[in-house]
């Protein structure tokens, strides 16, 4: 009786340390062990990611045993493994939160008689898979462990409380990205450096598996594959598909792909005759036809609508009218095909339209949409979105979906080389969009992927968890990631230097710099000539990159050495090449009016060349050939040639007042201010029919010249962007800012990120008086204004 008695003691004093020591992931180096009695193929996927993850952290990683044991992880779905089953039924385990959800999990430590389990419960397998991701990320293993060499800290012993629970599930039904212009960075690296093919342009199954990999940890389950001219299509390549099915990932087209069919390429192979569904229909439907049989089964979202065979438009339609009609008979018949080959239930086939540039024009004059598929919205290019959903479209069964950019070669000037879109712009338009009802489908284009990481995970995290990133804020989201990927030491510290990065990249991104415009008839568009800028705020600008770039180096020897290269991956390249960019550009513009030496630009070049050399030699060159600053061998990317300058350097004009957005007195307002955004990192969201003010004293005139300077952003209501500005009591006068379509004024907008109104407004009397900004719509965010 008293050895029994001593048993039990001895058991309950170990469940005691147990649980307060938590429970053990690792334990004195070594991993506990997994059980998973399912077999969908993207968990299992998940747990070989898992067990390798936990190889790099702990001495000995995960053991997967085909057996449950006490202390050990239990992962499954729900109704799929009877031994599951029955021990959450055993246990009590609530599984209401994830029962029946799309893609959601459930993380929960169960206590037993015997000690305790870590479960791991996916509603569906991919999120189970995150699932099991996420405790990837708990034992501390980044998303980009193998994208940017992040390499984890070795851990001996690892434990989580023994009451943790989690739940997850996403914001947005499809997440991914879109791989563009790929034609100097991602596709030379995958087919001659990672994946060395005889077949020039190859991106292969290799390839693809680590780009797979990396959705599934970032929480995403679509893409849209590589699709330019130079690189062989996604379907032309045996073993890709098969990638795609192991990690769990959906794929996609982009706009001018209809039905799974990369038309740039493809048609020249597989298609007969003209691209032109009005004189040679009948081959069009058949080429659709062929690729539709042979993706029966598979896991698509079909894209709908005809463009041309690459990013223009539709051949054969003259007239907005005729291509109305056309799209019209086009719509109908793709999904008759759809119907035939893939489901004769239409409501289950994921089918989407995207209004993409001349498309939107069609869709606005009437085109009719069926109910059920999702609508695909657009930013301009340049992270500004262009039409938000109104009531009706809201109310879409096939709801409403977006595709933005974070990379982009195109009018007025590509940005193809440093992934520089505003961390806080791209929050700020996707919140909106969220908020407006856009929730079934967000793309991102990421160019080749590196160097965008940092937005890429920003964009998939909103999609993933929307509310939590909101909650959380972009300043402490760029916190968080930094002290992921490059560690805490030097990531506090370099928070500031980023959130100065991208606004200096606001005001004019690096590929920007030479003033320089593409697809202009006129050839002065194509040489580097003078910005708009005083020497005074040239030499300002120099001095804050020269302060970066110098932080940048300074902060390098916090970094730990397994560190090193994510560091000079995702901070010191970047920043660096920017500051080397605005070098070389500036002091070339200097040196054309005497002010500066040539040499200084020539150095600036001769240092992005060699920043770019050594980027490609990382890791014993992993990264060869994906690092390239001159893409499109553009004459921004080029060694400046030396000539004078025939005219002078503009004057700086200094106003007699000059406002920030904290200057403004927001009484009675709901104004918000908005950090990371516009020229002095805040902006301010005025709400429709508020207004906010400043005071400033007047000296004698009659009237005065108020400069104000907006974010460039797009009409929310689709119709009106406007603004009322009034001194004292007068009357509000009304100022319109919407721009139409790719006009010459979009143009300057969005390569400053700013757009500018001047009005002239009467001043009565001597001493104070107040300037009022009222917003007549929805969509007024204002960044600065000066008084003359």
């Amino acid at each position: 009786m008293r050895i029994l008695v001593a048993i039990i003691l001895v058991w309950m004093f170990a469940g005691q340390v147990c649980a307060a020591d938590g429970f053990k992931l690792i334990a004195s180096n070594k991993g506990t062990s997994v059980y998973y009695g399912g077999d969908e193929v993207v968990v299992n996927t998940a747990l070989a990611m898992l067990i390798e993850d936990s190889k790099a952290v702990a001495g000995t990683g995960f053991e997967r045993l085909s057996n449950v044991k006490n202390g050990g992880i239990i992962v499954g779905i729900p109704g799929e493994d009877g031994q599951l089953d029955k021990l959450l039924s055993k246990h009590n385990v609530d599984i209401s939160d994830i029962t029946g959800q799309w893609e959601a999990f459930q993380i929960k430590v169960v206590q037993t008689n015997r000690g305790a389990n870590l479960f791991v419960l996916g509603s569906d397998p991919r999120g189970a898979a995150y699932g099991v991701l996420e405790l990837s990320r708990l034992i501390g293993v980044s998303p980009w462990v193998w994208w940017a060499d992040t390499r984890p800290i070795k851990k001996s012993d690892l434990s989580i409380p023994m009451d943790y629970e989690d739940r997850q599930k996403p914001s947005v039904q499809y997440r991914g990205i879109f791989l563009n212009d790929e034609d100097w960075g991602l596709m030379p690296w995958s087919s001659m450096t990672y994946e060395p093919s005889d077949r020039k342009g190859q991106i292969g199954p290799k390839t693809y598996s680590r780009i797979f990999e990396l959705l599934l940890r970032l929480r995403a389950n679509t893409l849209w594959p590589a699709m330019h001219e130079v690189t062989i299509p996604f379907y032309f390549t045996s073993g890709n598909r098969e990638a795609a099915a192991k990690y769990g990932i959906i794929l996609g087209t982009s706009h001018c792909e209809p039905l799974m069919r990369n038309s740039a390429r493809e048609w020249d192979v597989s298609g007969k005759g003209d691209y032109n569904y009005v004189t040679n229909k009948p081959e069009l439907l058949n080429y659709w036809k062929e690729r539709l049989k042979e993706l029966q089964g598979a896991d698509n979202i079909f894209t709908i609508g005809l463009r041309g065979k690459h990013d223009g438009m539709m051949q054969g339609v003259k007239s907005q009218a005729q291509h109305k009609t056309v799209l019209s008979q086009v719509l109908p018949d793709q999904r008759e095909l759809l119907k035939k080959y893939i489901n004769p239930d239409l409501t289950r086939v994921p089918q989407v339209f995207i209004p993409y540039k001349e498309v939107l024009d069609v869709y606005n004059d009437g085109l009719d949409v069926p109910e059920d598929v999702t609508l695909v919205w657009c930013d301009d290019n340049y992270g500004y979105i262009k039409h938000f959903p109104d009531d009706a479209e809201r109310a879409r069964n096939g709801g409403n979906g977006l595709y933005y950019h974070v990379s982009y070669w195109g009018r007025p000037h590509d940005y193809l080389w440093l992934s520089t879109i505003n961390p806080a712009l791209l929050h700020q338009q996707m919140s909106l969009a969220y908020e407006k009802g856009v929730q079934k489908l967000w793309i991102v284009n990421v160019g080749d992927i590196k160097p965008a990481e940092y937005q890429i995970e920003l964009f998939l995290d909103m999609a993933w968890d929307v509310e939590k990133v909101n909650k959380q804020g972009v300043a402490a989201h760029i916190t968080q990631w930094l002290n992921t990927n490059i560690g805490s030491a030097a990531g506090k510290k370099l928070v500031p230097v980023l959130q100065e990065y991208y606004r200096l990249a606001y005001i004019r991104k690096p590929e920007h710099m030479g003033n320089t415009r593409m697809e202009e008839r006129d050839p002065i568009h194509k040489i580097v000539k003078d910005l708009d800028w005083s020497e005074a705020e040239i030499r300002e600008r120099l001095r804050e990159y020269s302060k970066l770039s110098d932080q940048v180096e300074k902060i390098e020897a916090l970094v730990p050495q397994a560190q090193q290269s994510a560091y000079f991956q995702l901070i010191k390249y970047p920043v660096q090449a920017a500051a080397q960019m605005n070098k070389k550009i500036l002091h070339a513009q200097l040196a054309r009016h005497g002010k500066s030496s040539w040499q200084d630009s020539h150095q600036a070049f001769d240092s992005i060349v060699a920043l770019t050399v050594q980027y490609n030699q990382l890791e014993d060159g992993k990264w060869n050939r994906i690092m390239d600053y001159k893409p499109r061998d553009l004459a921004v990317y080029q060694r400046i040639p030396e000539e004078k300058a025939k005219g002078e350097l503009r004057q700086s004009v200094t106003p007699r007042y000059r406002f920030d957005v904290v200057d403004f007195d927001k009484a009675g307002a709901d104004a918000i201010l908005m950090d990371g955004l516009g020229y002095t990192n805040r902006v301010l969201s005025i709400p429709k029919g508020q207004q906010v003010s400043v005071v400033f004293t007047h000296e004698a005139r009659d009237s005065v010249v108020v400069e104000v300077r907006l974010l460039p952003n797009h009409a929310v209501d689709g119709k009106q962007l406007r603004f009322g500005i009034s001194i004292d009591d007068g009357t509000f006068q009304e100022v319109s800012y919407k721009t139409q379509g790719r006009s010459d004024e979009w143009k300057d907008n969005v390569l400053r990120n700013q757009a500018i109104r001047t009005v002239k407004l009467p001043i009565v009397g001597i001493g104070k008086h107040k300037l009022r900004i009222k917003a007549l719509d929805e969509g007024v965010v204002l960044d600065q204004v000066s008084v003359f």
